[in-house]
Formats: structure tokens, sequence, C-alpha cells
């Protein structure tokens, strides 16, 4: 059956509601001094049932028709315009069908009464007016739920794509700095750069598994950091310290997936590195559910070459969570990356369904 030939809960309940007010009122203008007499009520009440059931369901397919005709926001006059005039043109019909019908049958002794039949036509019209703004106010208020759900899909497409794309940045990055250290290892010590390619391969294994998630634990984050820094081990010795002191109650709170990869890739790649001035790199929790990144800084003077991913990549990754407190700071000495935990199990839910979950 199709769609607009069924009336909605609310025109069921509208008809429901009005049509026994109608009939009283029908019946007390047709038959003013016995309106309730018995055979009024038997014979007469059950006719204009039937026929203000077949009057309503004409005005209900009439303005489904109508809606499906002119579905446009700027064809709403016009829709409204023909829906007024054909309900009253619907209603005028029901009415002078049933006075007249009563009267050339005679019947329960009826005879017409102009007065009467225009007073009940203007009575007519004016409650077919009050259920066709009940049923266009519903139908308004359904479209307006229907255009916020299609916005909102809208909205999590554009931002699965987005958080998507963020993701596809990560790989890339990781194996453009990777391979750079690569070669330079070949070029010096060939056994090293042995071990770091066997190293890489089993760090790439890993980081392709965590990168499938919008959200990882501090506890996965910080697993992969441990086989990262022995990857980085393998390229700089003793250059390169880390230190990571963790709240073991923050281990299962949330933060974008490698973002500690990315942190720490980061400052690698824009600060030296000697075994007579070792970088440090400290990970550490602080009171408020916030992870900290500080590094000693030490900047290149000669910059090696950037995608320009990391920190906006982790930045926006934030910004599409809805997560506010991403924080970077530097002074002379330090530089110190803030990221916000995300403790509330319900926002990383919400955050799968909206960036998506790959199998």
């Amino acid at each position: 059956m199709r769609s607009w030939l069924k009336p909605t809960k609310m025109e069921w309940l509208t008809f429901v509601l009005l049509m026994p007010v109608l009939c009283m009122l029908l019946n007390s203008m047709l038959f003013p001094d016995r309106w309730d007499h018995r055979d009024v009520m038997v014979y007469s009440t059950p006719f204009i049932y039937v026929e203000g059931f077949v009057s309503w369901y004409l005005h209900i397919i009439s303005m489904h028709w109508l809606r499906k005709r002119f579905p446009d926001i700027r064809q709403t006059v016009v829709r409204l315009s023909i829906l007024t005039v054909t309900h009253i043109v619907l209603t005028s019909i029901t009415f002078i069908l049933i006075f007249y019908c009563y009267d050339y049958f005679h019947f329960l002794q009826y005879r017409l009464d102009m007065g009467q039949l225009i007073l009940s036509l203007l009575l007519a019209v004016a409650l077919t007016m009050l259920a066709t703004a009940t049923w266009e106010a519903d139908y308004t208020i359904r479209q307006w739920k229907v255009s916020l759900n299609e916005k909102e899909a809208l909205q999590q497409m554009a931002i699965r794509q987005e958080f998507e794309t963020l993701k596809s940045q990560v790989n890339p990055h990781f194996l453009f700095n990777c391979f750079n250290t690569l070669s330079s290892l070949i070029t010096e010590d060939t056994r090293r750069a042995d071990t770091f390619l066997n190293e890489l391969s089993k760090v790439y294994r890993y980081l392709l598994r965590n990168n499938e998630d919008g959200l990882s634990t501090v506890q996965n984050e910080l697993q992969f950091i441990e086989s990262y820094f022995r990857l980085l081990k393998t390229r700089h010795g003793e250059a390169i310290l880390y230190n990571v002191d963790i709240d073991i109650q923050c281990l299962e709170l949330f933060v974008p997936s490698l973002s500690l990869q990315l942190l720490v890739e980061n400052v690698v790649k824009h600060n030296m590195l000697s075994k007579n001035k070792p970088l440090t790199i400290d990970i550490f929790t602080m009171a408020g559910n916030k992870l900290v990144v500080n590094n000693n800084l030490q900047p290149r003077i000669i910059k090696g070459p950037s995608n320009k991913v990391g920190l906006e990549n982790i930045r926006t990754k934030y910004a599409l969570l809805n997560q506010q407190g991403f924080q970077v700071f530097q002074d002379e000495k330090n530089f110190t990356v803030v990221l916000p935990l995300i403790w509330n199990i319900a926002a990383e839910q919400t955050a799968r369904e909206s960036y998506g979950h790959l199998n």
C-alpha cells in the first residue's frame, strides 16, 4: 500500500476525538428538539459516522497527495492554499449531501432548514480547519525531525570521512620518517640498518592494528610507545632517553589512537640528538585526567623534510571528538603537549559510531 494513502496516528486520533463532537452537533441541528431521541441515536448517528469517515479519509488522502505533489518548502504556500480550498469544498459537499439526503428521503421526518444548513457548514469548516491545522503541525514537526536527522547524518558522514582522512595520514607520515632513517643507516652501518628494519616491521604491524580504532586506552598507547622507543634506540642509542610515570587509574582512559607515537616522532624530528646532550622525553599524568608529553628543547639547526601532520592531526581529532583541553606549550628549555584523557566510556562509544570502527 502506498504510504500517502495511509493515515498517521495523529490523523486517526483526530478522527476518534472530533467525530463524536461533530456527530452530536450535527444531530442537534438536524433534530433540535429530539437530538437525543432513541431513533436519532440509533439511525442518524451511524449514518453520520459512515459519511464522516468517508469525508475524513478523502481529506487525508488529498492532503497527503498535495504533500507528495508539492514537497519543497518553497511550495508550502501553494500547497496550503490548495489544501484549504480542497478541505472546504470536501466539507461543504459532505454536509450538503447529508442535509439534502435527509430532506429528500424525509429521514426521521426531517425538513430542510437553510439556516441550520449554513450554520452547520460554518461550524464544520471551523472544525475541519482546526483538524487540518493539527495535521499540518504534526507533519511540520515530523519533517523537522527528519531534516535534523538527515543533517546530523550528513554531519556524521563528513566527520567520519575527515577522521578516516586523519587516520590515513598516520601511516605515510610514520613511513616517511622511518625510511629517511633507514636510508641514513644503510650508508652508516648495515648491521644496525638490518636490526632497524626488523624492529620497523614489528612496530608497523602494531601501528596498522591500532590505527583501526578512533580511540585507544592509555595502556595500549604505552605498550606501543615501548616498541617504538626500541626502534628509536636502534637508530640513536644513548642519544635519546625517555621516562614514563603514569597513574595506574589513568591506564584505562582513552586518547585518540597513536597520539603518543605522533608526538614522540614529532619530538625526534625537530630536535638534535647526541650522546653528550641526549634528547629526553617524559611521559606522565597530572591532576584532572591529563597526559603530558614533555621534552627538553634543542632545535635542529638544519630542519629535515616534513609533511606537517603531527600536532595538527591530534588537534583536529580532539576537535572532532568535541573534547576540550588539548594544549601545546613552549619555552626556552622545554616543549610540552597536554592531552586530555577521555574518561567517559559513552564518549568512546560515540566516537566509534561517529568515526567508524573498521574490522
